[in-house]
């Protein structure tokens, strides 16, 4: 089995096994490198990491227009259902939810999450299986050894790795990060979109795991 991954810039994705599509922190109307707009994005799922605009950004109209179901922390989808999105599917770390293409669990992530103003519980890392293949994206985490404990635990198969500093873990960091994790591949994500974050990500070379950058609108076949 097999999924393509389509990188939408900055810490966004959308995953297709060919019958389901799942978005995770679909950003693009504010995103200065995306080359998508919100309604050309199509998807039967949505799931967020946690509440920052860069991260939720245009997913309540992504959601509606696709009547996509959201998987994300229950106050995130409480924010929904306040703006009439039902189709919801709360967790927090350390279960997980069955779903129509495979299933998602949630991880804890060292950061904070917030949107206009309002908590939206606590930050995660998203670990989702679709089309046989397990993806592991750590939203905007620090570093914390329970990533080797996940990586032994899940076996991700690719893990989408923060690693422009300041507000996650900078280049040196993520490289731990990905060693810990041991995935297939790591796929490098949340640098360069602005001048704050790093753009020079040349030290996250982790031993023993392909790294595969993306650039906004590619895609690639993970098998």
């Amino acid at each position: 089995m097999s999924v393509t991954i389509e990188f939408l810039g900055h810490s966004g994705f959308l995953i297709s096994d060919g019958q389901h599509a799942l978005a995770i922190d679909p950003f693009l109307e504010n995103n200065p490198v995306a080359v998508k707009k919100p309604l050309n994005l199509r998807c039967t799922a949505l799931a967020l990491t946690h509440g920052h605009d860069d991260h939720m950004g245009d997913s309540v109209m992504i959601a509606e227009a696709c009547n996509a179901t959201v998987y994300a922390a229950y106050e995130i989808c409480e924010y929904f259902q306040s703006q009439g999105h039902e189709k919801c599917e709360p967790g927090n770390p350390g279960g997980k939810i069955e779903t129509p293409f495979g299933w998602i669990a949630f991880t804890q992530a060292f950061h904070s999450s917030s949107f206009e103003g309002k908590y939206m519980g606590m930050p995660c890392g998203i670990i989702a299986n679709i089309g046989g293949i397990t993806l592991y994206h750590l939203g905007d985490t620090g570093l914390f050894g329970d990533l080797k404990l996940l990586g032994e635990i899940y076996k991700p198969d690719v893990a989408m790795i923060p690693v422009g500093d300041r507000f996650t873990m900078g280049p040196e960091l993520g490289k731990l990060a990905a060693e810990m994790i041991n995935p297939r591949m790591a796929i490098p994500i949340h640098y360069g979109t602005w001048p704050l974050l790093t753009s020079d990500i040349s030290a996250f070379r982790p031993e023993g795991v392909e790294v595969r950058a993306m650039q906004p609108g590619e895609t690639l076949e993970v098998g």
